[in-house]
């Protein structure tokens, strides 16, 4: 077939062009085979690596790359291409655009696009055909604009069709930039970009484009595969006049499927703001079951050429006079077809990369130099993904378990192994230390030998240490055991975090998925109270560790049966100067806040580990914007709403952390209730974790942004928590108890989900690890600012009462300010009621300072995470730009 430049390009049924002489054998690794054809910035050729993979490699020519400012800005728009990842996209395999002539490879696509299947082959699409295709197109510019970048010419060319599903490439005409709304999106005075079959009313009018735009030209394309007609008509009738009714005139959506008509209609919307956004399109578009989304007669043509191409062997024919040299740019003179010079009009920014129709997208390099590309998998969902996600529950589920049950356990481990309280702090702590230490080592681990790798490595040296620990004849023993099983913990946990990422990309499945993996993360933890309360009443203290052994052989067989890791390919190597950056910021910071405790918050050696904790940290960050084997690489740090979700998770794990002990104290050593009484009054908690973040959050942040669910959740959080304040020795559990914690319990679930799910999204499949890491760090490093402060308002709460007291003996009172816990039940009848108003009003400031810290993280939501569609300004009326005819598609 011929394109618009009159360059033969690959279609499904032709066969591709030979090589002739003058073209090189080789560019960079791989062995080029034939021609897929010529753009106005070079040739493409297909390829094949020494591994046998089918590649497309694109060179640009002679007279662009040898201009400085032309290599500068290819080198930014194939790293902004490069950023974009997802399963309907093309994937970008390698690039040199420092080479004497620049190159880039992506994976080949071997496939028609949409305008051949329409208009020359089969004509317009059933109905379920549409609906795929709106949700895989969703999907991928979803992918697109979570890169930071914006298509701007989607259209039925751009977008190649496969038996799997459609293929959106083209990115070369959407800029890198620092935000969705910055200056880099602004074009050169005059240029109007887009095609005006398929551009938008503020793409008419030279306006600033916003991600609506790509909806808006999504609901252009729908139109275009029902019907096999442009949305507002033939351009035969004049430029100006065909931009005037996009503009101006209501679309005709006559032949689009009643069930579609609706959500093509509100793609179509003329003011950007009341367009849905990706994920309600991808959502309301979703296919009701699985199977062929093609007719018949196309999947078989798709198939055929697929059988031809794996057979495809290369012919060297040899060149004519007038031929080009022997470099690789398109050659002049019969019988190639000459390319003609780029008109003032171009679909993409000037001097980019036009691709032939049939092929990928034009790719680059990374934004930073030497990572490698985004390597997500291009395939399906993985059938057993979700028996996959029920295994890496169970793991991080047990870690939870193992950690409860034995806090759970701590008086009968003093009194069988005779346990100082010195060696019992360190029980804990070190576990803590170890697991802060090396989380971060942990996520990159995942990222350079696997997932999935890793996870099984986590899970059998986890067993191992906790055999250990159960066979301990000393506390030294113990306490080592502790320590291995949190440094295998610190590489369960990011394994676990990046496999749920980097296996439900889509919108609904993700928020199902991350509303199952918030609510482990919540309330995980009580169920820990009745596993180890009926472990110690019935075994031992020592089963407590020793029921992790069969735990982790159940997950270690279903990891390595139902657990499914995209395959990585990545050449990076280990961030060592990075690692000891910011695992030794973590371990100042959290062995600071420890030492909070016994030393107070004014001790010189508190305040210097936090000085330096902050300085290694700011450290880290500037490190990581710097090295080409970052752990976790610029795009993700320098994306706002992600930084906005790091610092809200940090918040809310400080704020948040008060809940659980103050209610377990108030019930059990106030109230008098049993270890198993407390915890099933406990239990409404859990349940109200589990609504909010399954049924709230996860049903709705594929309709609406996620700061609209955060930031009620944690407003939510904190009116719980203020009701706990009014906690008496005698109030009633039905009237403050549990109101209180279903109320706090329900905000916490309805704002972690979508922050899990944030906090890691648009981070490419191979860095999920990183992504996940630093996540997990937050957490730790708010839990750890969140323990210290509790402990320091509850004990001075607490100190303060008893000290004011009269008729307690000193002694209660520094007792209380050492810490230690002064139980209601064990004192003297005479003290024991003024001990126990005491004690309630220290939990209660304690409850006031977390319910200030849950507000602190609201604002912080509302400041730095943006909704996920932006209201740009409205459509005026300028007189409209010219625009050249003959790039209609």
């Amino acid at each position: 077939m011929e394109s618009r430049t009159g360059v033969r390009t690959v279609d499904y049924l032709a066969p591709v062009d030979q090589l002739i002489s003058s073209d090189p054998t080789h560019i960079g690794p791989y062995r080029l085979i034939a021609r897929l054809g010529a753009g106005g910035m070079g040739l493409v050729y297909l390829g094949r690596s020494e591994a046998g993979r089918t590649v497309a490699v694109k060179v640009v020519q002679d007279e662009h790359a040898q201009h400085p400012e032309f290599r500068r800005r290819f080198a930014r728009e194939v790293a902004a291409a490069r950023r974009v990842g997802g399963a309907w996209t093309a994937d970008v395999l390698d690039a040199d655009t420092e080479a004497a002539v620049p190159w880039v490879a992506t994976q080949y696509i071997p496939g028609p696009d949409l305008t051949t299947v329409v208009a020359d082959d089969y004509g317009p699409l059933p109905e379920n055909s549409v609906r795929v295709l709106a949700n895989r197109l969703a999907l991928a510019l979803q992918a697109v604009h979570e890169a930071g970048l914006i298509h701007r010419d989607l259209k039925p060319s751009n977008v190649l069709v496969t038996v799997d599903g459609p293929r959106v490439i083209d990115f070369g005409i959407a800029r890198a930039m620092d935000t969705l709304a910055g200056d880099s999106l602004h074009t050169r005075t005059g240029m109007l970009i887009g095609s005006p079959g398929f551009m938008s009313p503020e793409q008419v009018r030279g306006l600033e484009l916003t991600p609506a735009s790509d909806v808006f030209c999504l609901g252009a394309v729908l139109v275009y595969a029902a019907t096999g007609r442009l949305l507002f008509g033939a351009t035969e009738t004049g430029l100006n006049a065909h931009l005037f009714r996009i503009a101006e005139e209501e679309p005709d959506l006559t032949g689009v499927p009643e069930p579609l008509l609706d959500l093509v209609r509100e793609c179509l919307d003329k003011d950007p703001a009341k367009r849905p956004a990706l994920q309600q399109v991808a959502a309301r578009a979703e296919p009701d079951a699985d199977g062929e989304w093609l007719p018949g007669a196309v999947l078989a043509q798709l198939g055929r050429h697929a059988a031809r191409l794996l057979d495809y062997a290369p012919e060297t024919v040899m060149g004519t006079p007038g031929a080009a040299p022997a470099d690789p740019h398109p050659p002049a003179g019969p019988p190639q077809p000459s390319v003609p010079p780029v008109p003032a009009y171009s679909p993409t920014a000037p001097a980019q990369l036009v691709p032939p129709q049939g092929f990928g997208p034009p790719p680059g390099p990374a934004p930073y130099a030497g990572p490698p590309p985004d390597l997500r998998d291009s395939a399906p969902p993985h059938p057993r993904r979700w028996w996959g996600l029920a295994v890496v529950a169970l793991v991080q589920l047990f870690v939870l378990l193992d950690a409860t049950s034995l806090h759970m356990a701590v008086p009968s481990v003093m009194a069988a192994l005779h346990l100082p309280a010195d060696s019992l702090n360190l029980l804990f702590t070190g576990y803590d230390l170890a697991f802060a230490g090396l989380l971060l080592l942990g996520g990159h681990l995942a990222d350079l030998v696997g997932r999935k790798r890793l996870l099984l490595i986590g899970l059998a040296g986890y067993a191992a240490a906790a055999a250990f620990g159960g066979l301990a004849p000393t506390a030294g023993v113990l306490v080592c055991a502790r320590v291995l099983q949190g440094a295998f913990a610190a590489l369960l946990s990011p394994a676990v975090l990046a496999l749920v990422a980097a296996n439900f990309p889509d919108p609904k499945a993700r928020g199902r998925a991350f509303g199952v993996y918030a609510t482990i993360v919540a309330g995980g933890s009580t169920m820990g109270l009745f596993t180890g309360r009926w472990l110690i009443d019935t075994l031992d203290w020592r089963w407590c560790l020793f029921a992790d052994v069969p735990l982790a052989l159940i997950a270690v067989i279903g990891a390595a049966t139902l657990v499914h890791d995209r395959p990585l390919r990545t050449r990076r190597r280990l961030d060592a100067p990075g690692l000891l950056l910011g695992s030794g910021g973590l371990l100042c910071l959290v062995y600071g806040f420890q030492q909070t405790g016994p030393r107070g918050w004014t001790d010189l050696l508190v305040l210097a580990l936090l000085a330096v904790g902050a300085v290694l940290l700011l450290a880290f960050f500037l490190w990581q914007s710097r090295t080409p084997d970052a752990l976790l690489p610029p795009y993700a740090t320098q994306d706002r709403g992600r930084l906005g979700s790091f610092l809200t998770l940090f918040l809310t794990g400080a704020g948040t952390l008060a809940l659980f002990p103050t209610l377990m104290t108030y019930l059990e050593n106030v109230r008098g209730y049993s270890p198993i009484a407390t915890t099933t009054a406990l239990l409404p908690t859990v349940a109200a974790i589990l609504i909010g973040a399954t049924q709230v959050s996860a049903r709705l942040l594929h309709r609406v942004p996620a700061r609209n669910l955060i930031a009620p959740g944690l407003l939510l959080t904190a009116c719980g928590l203020l009701l706990l304040t009014r906690l008496e020795p005698d109030s009633d559990y039905t009237a403050v108890v549990l109101p209180g914690m279903i109320l706090a319990g329900f905000g916490l679930g309805m704002a972690l989900m979508p922050l899990y799910s944030l906090a890691t999204a648009g981070i490419a499949a191979q860095d999920s690890g990183g992504g996940a890491a630093v996540t997990g760090t937050t957490d730790e490093a708010g839990a750890a600012l969140g323990t210290a402060v509790f402990s320091s308002v509850l004990t001075a709460g607490i100190a303060a009462r008893m000290a004011a007291a009269p008729g307690l003996p000193p002694s209660l009172a520094a007792a209380a300010r050492s810490g230690h816990v002064i139980s209601p039940q064990a004192a003297p009848p005479q003290l024991a009621e003024t001990i126990t108003t005491a004690t309630v009003a220290g939990y209660t400031d304690a409850l006031w300072w977390s319910a200030g810290l849950t507000l602190l993280a609201a604002l912080a939501t509302t400041l730095l995470i943006r909704p996920t569609t932006s209201t740009p300004p409205g459509l005026p009326g300028p007189p409209l730009p010219l625009h050249d005819p003959g790039s209609a598609h």
